[in-house]
């Protein structure tokens, strides 16, 4: 909660980012996590979404073999949070276990789920929470953007080591660079309002219709915890805590910097203000002690696993990531360009060539198990050598007459 009196300076949070965002978490390097969010619909023909209810008494019961997280994003969207593990093949295998375990409780249930970026029904808050009321009154008047992206967006996140001091900033840029190769690659939410948008990657531009100041890039030229803490203090306060369930409305224009210099109405934030402050920003890569990928669709089996492996692969091997920056770099920054195009824009389907053949001769150095290395190759035929994502097949489906997004996502 905000504090009587002014008690931060800008010192005090670059230092505070540098110590929290970039020192690298405790435990053996190579660590890879998986983070997967799911649509969720009721199997009873009506197509609606669980009731919040449901969707928590079924996580609260539910026992994941490997240990995984399970939390409710507000339109009912699950999201599967794997443990760290150690490798793409370890954290892959992890995840698909605790999957296997979440979808037999889910249709247990009554419950089923899509992985698709972005939902084509009517956007609707689900989950009643104090936060998620207090955002949705943020971005009202933005067109809808926030809402969607609240409760109609699913993505897969990899989550992958700091690495040594010394790599950090190697590694933060080049999360940045193959970023937009990933959005291409694995587009999959061609669709709104249960019609093709003529985008590729619809949830990626929603990001991009977003509050600027908390989900554009927070590259810069500065070295990443610099960057980082000067986009935070630069950002939009979101939320003002009043107490655990009240958030008092926030006037729109208040960048961190501001609130820290000129107070609210409650008091002057502290650290724990800070820290939530940095909850509420959503830039592509966004750090933790760890680097979050926060850019590639939710997409269906055996497609995920692939995101995960070329991913992990493309930052973790020497070789593979020496490769991806070369590859990359002509089109480092084009996010809105493989949103809209996918991998018909020619720059990023030549750089996709080259990531993947990297991160596929990378694989098997990296430990990842053939059925995985096997999914990759045929990706990389299916899709990137094709020049085709997963969206293409649900538009597909969609000129084809099939109106279930679950039916066709699995095609």
């Amino acid at each position: 909660m905000p504090a009587p009196t002014r008690s931060l300076t800008p010192a005090a949070v670059h230092d505070h980012v540098r110590r929290h965002c970039f020192t690298p978490a405790a435990g053996p390097s190579g660590r890879v996590g998986v983070e997967l969010e799911l649509l969720t619909a009721t199997s009873d023909g009506t197509g609606r979404r669980p009731a919040a209810t449901e969707l928590f008494s079924l996580i609260d019961g539910l026992a994941l073999p490997k240990g995984g997280r399970l939390t409710v994003e507000p339109g009912g969207q699950i999201e599967l949070s794997s443990r760290p593990q150690l490798g793409a093949g370890a954290a892959v295998d992890a995840t698909a276990a605790d999957l296997g375990a979440l979808r037999a409780g889910l249709r247990a249930a009554g419950i089923r789920t899509t992985a698709a970026g972005l939902d084509s029904r009517p956007y609707e808050r689900v989950v009643p929470a104090p936060r998620y009321e207090a955002m949705e009154r943020y971005f009202d008047g933005d067109g809808g953007a926030g809402l969607a992206m609240m409760c109609g967006t699913a993505s897969v996140q990899v989550n992958v080591d700091l690495g040594e001091p010394s790599a950090v900033a190697r590694r933060w840029r080049l999360a940045h660079a193959v970023g937009p190769v990933l959005v291409a690659a694995f587009a999959n939410s061609p669709l709104a309002g249960g019609r093709p948008t003529g985008a590729r990657s619809s949830r990626q531009q929603l990001w991009g219709a977003l509050d600027p100041s908390r989900s554009a890039p927070a590259l810069s030229v500065l070295p990443p915890a610099d960057s980082w803490a000067r986009y935070a203090l630069a950002a939009r306060v979101m939320l003002v805590r009043a107490g655990p369930d009240h958030f008092p409305a926030v006037r729109s224009d208040l960048p961190f910097a501001r609130w820290m210099a000129e107070g609210h109405e409650l008091g002057y934030p502290t650290l724990d203000d800070l820290d939530y402050h940095l909850t509420t920003l959503f830039p592509p890569v966004r750090p933790k002690g760890w680097l979050e990928l926060r850019m590639i669709d939710a997409v269906p089996d055996p497609w995920w696993q692939v995101a995960v492996a070329v991913t992990a692969a493309l930052l973790d091997d020497p070789e593979a990531s020496a490769r991806a920056e070369r590859a990359c770099r002509p089109v480092a920054g084009c996010w809105a360009q493989a949103a809209a195009h996918g991998l018909g824009h020619p720059g990023l389907a030549t750089a996709a060539d080259a990531c993947f053949a990297a991160a596929i001769d990378a694989l098997p150095r990296l430990g990842v198990g053939r059925d995985t290395v096997a999914a990759c190759e045929d990706f990389l035929d299916r899709y990137v050598g094709r020049r085709r994502c997963p969206g293409d097949d649900v538009v597909d489906a969609w000129r084809a007459g099939v109106r279930d997004m679950a039916a066709a996502s699995r095609r």
